[in-house]
């Protein structure tokens, strides 16, 4: 190791440490053990600090996430958008230097990364995204893709099953292009790894049919990192895990213990740590001449490769002009034109259709004309309807499976994975349309994943059929009942529970349009009829009325299958002599996002509301005055003996709408949207 590079390292090692002091939070050690291996592979990365959506840049990934002072450090040296003052503002409101990092927030973050595990994962999507590009838009002499995923991770990432999902997924795909590090440093919040995690973890990768390096001396051996990296490299037919031996908080007076973890380290403990390494002790934040000149000089050269890429991508788009003006939509963010007429649409004449089954329509008419929609199904495919005829698997070419130019991805019995890989596919950029199947009831395994999506504004699309009760024999296991008021309390996602044809085609228009919501379609397994009224633009506001009375005694709200069941409630209230109109509301996030005048308009003062969803009633409040829902568990049993036992029949909601018109008769009744604030 030269001088430059020993320097170099201890900078690294030296800005975390500062910046983890001055917030008096945060975590030093895994930086301090890191700073070799980061300093290493970041010299071989493609990547230019001045543009940090290059669609082929090196990504990195550090799962890990706690050591984000690691990662910002090398941010400010390579010159990001970051610098030594935003250092300064580690972990206080408002900076660009968050607790771990964020997306959003930090330029050069590739995905938000905190839950352990959930990085890992994000890179694994990050590679099948690039194999897919690659494989799909690369041709003879125009390798316009061709760029590496690399994660750092810790011994945390690998205890949470997350993260074997989805390395074993990984490795089936033989992702030649992703790369792990994993910071073997025994140490976790609780102590030394001894009391809870003693498995091999280089046995169980060798399983996973991973490429497995060691690196015995992480602390120091530049050289052998580095070598790891090009070894790594040569097997394109399998993702590499780089074991790295490293010493926790190396350099502190508590090295190697979990004291480092996730605490500052004291003043004299700093004091000592700068001398030793030949710093300033009463300096902060200090970056050496030398050490910033090497890095600036390391960015000149692969801001050359970036222009040699661009030259690269015009002779492409020249020789290949159809595909070059596809990849550069793609690359712009922009759908094909008119993409949109290809979503089907229906009348009350068209025969009674699961809303799964109606997905399926939809999928293979818009999968068609936009080719950047890529999907699969964690291993529901026959239950989903998720691929569409004649689609191809995303599978290594060799399996005979598939081609990784394939469009739909067998995730497997891996809920929680599917849902990060998504997020990373959709972080990789090229406008990727990404979608994932699976019970509604499943999704909740993936909920770590669902909500950094929607922090994340990954516009990831989960089909989720067998939403309710309505599936039926297989019981309350499988039936959801708190999911929908779960992710519909989650900030930025959009939950859409159609209830026809043209309904399911406007959440998949929202869906497919969304470019920072996650969007979750619960999907009927049983036949709900074409409704009278119903088009695409109503549905797109979100809630809309159906059917209109002038001076209705009561209006009822629903979703899904029950708006049917709401109309037919209608027949009966009118031999009651009561007018009742009927909502539909299939996305409570688009329509709280329309003006309140237009909200009144469907959900006015005057009228009680009756809100009806074969689920929990937790959140109807807002819409409504009185909620009709089931607030216990379902049951095992026909769908339609499930609807009669638990009351939800033409009469059933009848009698809770004549209740709701006699309980609020000569009352003041004010809309439920009518509030102070």
């Amino acid at each position: 190791m030269s001088d430059l590079d020993q320097q170099s390292i201890n900078t690294i090692r030296l800005l975390a440490v500062d910046a983890v002091a001055a917030a008096n939070s945060g975590h030093p050690g895994a930086p301090m053990g890191l700073a070799p291996a980061a300093h290493a592979l970041w010299k071989k990365m493609n990547f230019d600090p001045k543009d940090t959506k290059w669609i082929n840049r090196d990504r990195f990934v550090l799962s890990n996430g706690h050591a984000c002072a690691l990662l910002y450090a090398l941010l400010v040296l390579y010159g990001f958008d970051l610098t030594v003052e935003d250092l300064k503002q580690f972990r206080q409101l408002h900076s660009k230097t968050p607790g771990h990092p964020e997306v959003l927030d930090v330029p050069g973050v590739e995905v938000t990364t905190g839950p352990l595990g959930q990085g890992i994962s994000n890179a694994v999507g990050l590679a099948i995204a690039q194999a897919q590009f690659a494989a799909t838009y690369n041709k003879p002499d125009f390798p316009i893709s061709n760029s590496y995923t690399y994660a750092f991770l810790g011994d945390g990432c690998l205890q949470e099953g997350v993260s074997s999902e989805a390395s074993s997924l990984a490795g089936h795909l033989q992702l030649g292009n992703l790369i792990a590090f994993w910071d073997d440093n025994k140490i976790s919040i609780d102590g030394s790894t001894n009391v809870s995690f003693t498995e091999d973890v280089v046995a169980r990768y060798k399983a996973y049919d991973w490429h497995v390096l060691e690196v015995a001396n992480g602390d120091s051996d530049i050289e052998a990192i580095s070598k790891a990296i090009d070894e790594a490299k040569k097997v394109t037919n399998k993702p590499t895990l780089i074991r790295l031996t490293t010493t926790i908080g190396f350099g502190s007076l508590n090295q190697g213990t979990h004291g480092v973890h996730g605490a500052p380290l004291k003043a004299d403990d700093i004091k000592q740590v700068k001398e030793k390494w030949g710093f300033n002790p009463e300096e902060k934040f200090a970056i050496p001449s030398a050490v910033a000149e090497s890095y600036a000089a390391q960015v000149k050269k692969n801001q050359k490769v970036h222009e040699e890429w661009n030259s690269l991508f015009a002779a492409y788009k020249e020789k290949y002009p159809e595909l070059g003006a596809e990849v550069q939509r793609r690359l712009d963010g922009k759908l094909p034109e008119n993409w949109a007429d290809s979503l089907p649409t229906y009348t009350p004449a068209d025969p009674a259709v699961a809303t799964r089954k109606l997905s399926e329509t939809v999928l293979s008419k818009i999968t068609a004309v936009v080719p950047e929609i890529i999907g699969g199904s964690a291993d529901l495919t026959p239950s989903n309807l998720t691929r569409t005829p004649g689609a191809i698997d995303f599978q290594p070419p060799s399996t005979g499976l598939g081609e990784y130019s394939g469009r739909y991805i067998r995730y497997g019995v891996r809920e929680h994975a599917m849902g990060s890989i998504m997020n990373g596919i959709h972080a990789f950029g090229a406008n990727y349309k990404n979608y994932g199947g699976t019970f509604l009831n499943f999704v909740s395994y993936a909920a770590g994943a669902v909500r950094l999506a929607a922090l994340s504004h990954h516009a990831v699309t989960w089909v989720a059929t067998h939403d309710s009760i309505g599936l039926g024999e297989d019981g309350p296991t499988h039936q959801p009942i708190e999911t929908l008021a779960h992710f519909r309390a989650t900030p930025n996602i959009a939950v859409w529970r159609p209830a026809d044809g043209n309904e399911t085609s406007a959440a998949y228009k929202s869906a497919i349009e969304s470019t920072t919501t996650p969007h979750i379609l619960a999907l009927t397994r049983q036949n709900l009829p074409q409704l009278e009224g119903s088009s695409i633009e109503k549905a797109s506001k979100g809630g809309y009325t159906l059917v209109k009375q002038e001076k209705p005694d009561v209006i009822i709200v629903a979703s899904g299958s029950e708006v049917a069941l709401a109309v037919d409630a209608v027949k009966v209230l009118e031999g009651s002599g009561i007018k009742a109109g009927v909502v539909s509301l299939p996305d409570h996030h688009t329509f709280d996002s329309q003006p309140l005048e237009y909200r009144l308009s469907v959900l006015p003062d005057g009228v009680p509301i009756l809100s009806v969803e074969v689920m929990s009633t937790f959140g109807w409040s807002k819409y409504s005055h009185e909620q009709f829902g089931l607030n216990r568990f379902g049951a095992s049993g026909k769908a339609s003996d499930l609807f009669k036992y638990f009351g939800f029949t033409p009469e059933g909601v009848a009698d809770k709408a004549i209740k709701t018109v006699e309980f609020y008769k000569g009352k003041s009744v004010l809309s439920p949207l009518t509030k102070a604030f």
